[in-house]
């Protein structure tokens, strides 16, 4: 018996159940859930023309994606998931609990915010229009990303303080228009007019007035303007919500019959391998451990799909064992000693495994390029867990596979699932 290979396979051991026992509840804490395991708002938005019958550039919808992304951000929603569909389609995941209604207004709410020095009163409605072909003084482009919501302390309105981009040419506009009003539109209704008192040099002004009667009201303007206008509008097409107890029980089933899935897995790798079975668990365990791990460190949503994913490499990486596990067998009916037969049999499994992996994770590939939402986790999950079986079926396993067969603990074959069969005379 040569110990010091054996403390090396002990060692592996041990390091495999002490990391996985110590930190995998923290680990599982970190990371994110998608919505339908915690809980959430689905929204799908369509990216319409500004006018009837008009284009939207390639250029435009990046602009509105970057735009509903910062406007997102500005919820304070963990782990949002942000993407295109059908190149003019925006999907937003939010996962976790707020204020829904909120939300949707601040994302898919258009905020132009337009100065002009111009307007006339409609007599039908009694309302303030613009004149033919004005054009503004200024917009919500022109705006500092620093506009904040409060109360006026001598007037006690509720404001949103706005500073602009340009000083001088709000400094201008002040002076031109001293003494006369200055006309505010938000989307095409007016808020305010009121009338300049003095020449602005900083660059700082307050709107108020209208719809902003709250201070809920000017703060969800204030995000909105902080965010950028959107060069389209965004046409609502569903929106769904996940109740975080019915999240809360679909992580829960699913997980349990994932357990249920390795219990059984482990189980039949012992009765059918016996010691290198039990070898090939411990390379699963470290699979588990080192697959969330990596979705933690690259800050991987892990949702329905992605567990399922998860479950399908456990499956493969114990078929990679499995492959060279018969072909060391076979190895052993053919009259080697043991130590070759590991040696010879971990080797001319390698090709198989290698392609049956290389052709699951082309099909990853496919998917993640093709498809979208779901579909797009899942093979995600799926290609990382691929890379992650390999290293631990492939690498860990027979590293402890090999250590401990040349250790001479068990020299019988029968301690790697092999039986001789009985020769009929």
């Amino acid at each position: 018996m040569k110990w010091g290979r054996f403390l090396g396979f002990i060692a592996l051991v041990l390091v495999v159940v002490g990391l996985t026992a110590g930190t995998s509840t923290q680990l599982w804490k970190s990371i994110r859930l998608g919505l339908d395991l915690q809980g959430g708002f689905e929204l799908l938005y369509q990216v319409e023309p500004n006018t009837p019958g008009g284009t939207v550039t390639s250029q435009g919808i990046q602009a509105a994606l970057e735009a509903v992304n910062t406007r997102v951000n500005s919820l304070g929603v963990s782990s949002p998931q942000i993407e295109l569909e059908n190149r003019n389609q925006i999907r937003i995941d939010l996962a976790g609990t707020f204020n829904q209604q909120k939300a949707e207004q601040i994302i898919g709410s258009t905020a132009n915010l337009q100065i002009y020095g111009s307007a006339t009163l409609d007599p039908k409605t009694g309302q303030f229009v613009l004149p033919k072909g004005a054009k503004p003084l200024l917009t919500g482009q022109d705006l500092q990303s620093n506009a904040t919501a409060g109360q006026n302390p001598n007037t006690g309105q509720y404001v949103v303080d706005v500073t602009f981009k340009n000083k001088k040419a709000w400094q201008n506009i002040t002076q031109q228009y001293l003494g006369k009003p200055l006309y505010t539109f938000l989307n095409g209704q007016m808020i305010t007019d009121p009338v300049v008192r003095n020449v602005i040099y900083s660059g700082q002004t307050e709107i108020s007035g209208g719809s902003l009667t709250t201070l809920q009201a000017c703060q969800a303007l204030a995000k909105q303007l902080n965010a950028g206008s959107l060069p389209y509008p965004l046409q609502r097409i569903s929106s769904t919500s996940v109740g975080p107890s019915l999240g809360a029980q679909s992580l829960r089933t699913t997980l349990e019959a994932g357990l249920i899935a390795v219990i059984l897995i482990f189980l039949f790798m012992i009765w059918l391998y016996r010691m290198a079975g039990l070898i090939a668990d411990v390379a699963l365990v470290a699979y588990v451990y080192l697959l969330l791990l990596t979705f933690s460190g690259l800050h991987v949503v892990l949702t329905l799909p992605g567990l399922a994913a998860l479950v399908l490499g456990i499956g493969m990486s114990v078929d990679a064992n499995i492959i060279a596990y018969e072909r060391i067998k076979e190895e052993l009916r053919n009259g080697r000693s043991l130590q070759s037969s590991v040696l010879a049999g971990n080797r001319r499994s390698l090709r198989t495994i290698l392609d049956a992996h290389a052709t699951t994770f082309i099909a990853g590939a496919v998917m993640y390029w093709f498809g979208q939402g779901e579909i797009r986790g899942f093979a995600i999950s799926l290609m990382i867990s691929i890379i992650v079986g390999l290293i631990t079926a492939v690498a860990l396993s027979r590293i402890m596979l090999m250590l401990f067969t040349r250790s001479n603990v068990v020299k019988r074959p029968w301690w790697y699932g092999f039986r001789k069969k009985a020769v009929a005379s």
